[in-house]
């Protein structure tokens, strides 16, 4: 691989890493705008999209871009129908 091609892949990857991280932002934000929820099966659906979304900060951190792009967006839909359900959409 040339010089070239390194440093557009690794452009490529640093996109990737910011959008990630971007999404793991807006998911904390998105959670922050639940309240009063007290229905236990919604109470566990929330809890699951917290431990997606600590995987992927983890998968993250070790590089495994992959598979943490699919536990935040995992974790987004998790969240998105709790806010359906509730009604804050």
């Amino acid at each position: 691989m040339d010089a070239n091609n390194f440093d557009k892949e690794d452009i490529k990857k640093q996109s990737v890493i910011k959008r990630i991280e971007k999404d793991i932002d807006f998911f904390y934000e998105s959670i922050a705008r639940l309240n009063g929820i007290e229905n236990k099966k919604m109470l566990k659906i929330i809890e699951l999209s917290k431990m997606y979304t600590s995987d992927a900060k983890s998968y993250l951190e070790k590089g495994d871009l992959y598979t943490s792009f699919s536990c935040i967006s995992y974790a987004h839909g998790l969240l998105d129908a709790i806010h359906i359900m509730n009604k804050d959409d």
